[in-house]
């Protein structure tokens, strides 16, 4: 299984790097950089991601995890809180926020590495509160999860007000439901919850007036559709005139369409040609359709399922240790959830969220905690008994 799980995540970084280097030519060439300007970097953060992978998995998982995670969860949110008041030269910015922090040769997003830290929370404190089988009723629940509300709160507030990634606060949300219902949780109490996340996240869109655009070009597109099961009243009244269609979403469906279902060859595509902005990061599943089509998502599809996922999942089944075996599942969360978030926004099924695809779009941050986080996991299959 662990062998299954470095291998793929390799094949899936050296597709990443081929990839980045052929979809990024217009952004090179508007920026005015080296033609290997983005093939240098990936390569360099695919090195150190891998490496740290192999050494965080020789590690003994025991001692090194009860540390680590602490120390991911805590060092990462105190990067988030002060990163607003670093001047410029110590902090970029994107999407109206300061999200990385500037070191000598390269950047880093604390964000990426919070998440693994707080997975770990969960795991570590949700093997304290609940049990499988325990039958508690929903108020008793409720209370039991009521300090992960408030710590919930309080890391997302800062992720949504400094961050300003409603995204991320999403995919977390979604990790937490599902790490409550496996360590015990029931489905009730995971519904109340989401009740009150839709309530909250309608609060975050509508306080927000970038957010009600983006929600409204998505809308403009996908309103046919949906309103043709509504009765034409409501329909009407629901109904978006005039509203452009989201720029990304259009091209991105282009590319789709001209990759058919064997694709036009890496480096062919015409999409990348300033057609579709940074199709190397966040819409790098775009570009790939195109140039490598239907046949190619397939591949990355089976190979991120059987490759890394399910093997991930019966690492989590087979590991005795309840903590290690939650965070593999909400690792297994994260990734899975990550890929679908940005696949669905790339096809127009839900608002584009800015969410990096794991291991194959541009970015050092990501790849390195996500690389970090499959250490872990490997460290921790060798617990598991023979």
């Amino acid at each position: 299984m662990s062998k299954r799980i470095f291998y793929s995540v390799v094949i899936l970084i050296s597709l990443s790097i081929v990839m980045v280097y052929s979809l990024s030519t217009y952004t090179v060439i508007a920026l005015e950089y080296s033609q290997t300007h983005f093939l240098q970097k990936q390569i360099m953060a695919a090195i150190v991601s891998v490496l740290l992978m192999w050494l965080i998995s020789q590690f003994n998982m025991d001692n090194f995890l009860k540390w680590f995670g602490w120390f991911l969860l805590l060092g990462s949110f105190v990067c988030i809180l002060v990163m607003p008041f670093l001047p410029d030269s110590l902090a970029s910015s994107a999407g109206g926020a300061k999200r990385w922090i500037r070191l000598p040769g390269f950047s880093l997003a604390p964000l990426e590495f919070f998440k693994i830290g707080f997975v770990y929370f969960l795991a570590w404190s949700f093997t304290r509160k609940f049990s499988y089988g325990q039958n508690l009723a929903i108020k008793e629940e409720m209370i039991k999860f009521l300090p992960h509300i408030v710590v919930f709160v309080i890391c997302m507030s800062a992720v949504v007000i400094l961050q300003n990634d409603f995204g991320q606060v999403f995919l977390l949300a979604l990790t937490m439901c599902l790490m409550l219902i496996y360590s015990g949780g029931s489905f009730k109490t995971v519904a109340i919850l989401a009740l009150g996340a839709i309530v909250a996240a309608l609060i975050v869109v509508i306080t927000s007036p970038h957010r009600i655009l983006r929600v409204k070009t998505w809308w403009a597109m996908t309103q046919d559709f949906i309103l043709s099961f509504l009765p034409a009243k409501i329909a009407a009244y629901i109904r978006v005139e005039d509203f452009p269609e989201p720029y990304q979403i259009y091209h991105a469906g282009n590319a789709i369409w001209n990759g058919g279902f064997f694709g036009n060859g890496i480096g062919d595509g015409i999409i990348k040609l300033g057609f579709l902005s940074e199709v190397h990061t966040d819409m790098i599943l775009a570009g790939i359709s195109e140039e490598l089509g239907v046949v190619g998502i397939m591949f990355l599809i089976l190979l991120f399922g059987i490759g890394i996922l399910h093997p991930i999942l019966k690492i989590a089944n087979r590991i005795e240790n309840r903590v290690h075996s939650l965070f593999c599942v909400g690792i297994v969360c994260l990734l899975s959830f990550s890929f679908l978030i940005n696949a669905f926004g790339v096809t127009g099924l839900i608002p584009i969220k800015g969410i990096a695809v794991p291991f194959l779009s541009y970015g050092g941050s990501s790849l390195m905690a996500n690389c970090i986080a499959l250490g872990i996991v490997l460290g921790l299959a060798k617990k598991i008994p023979s």
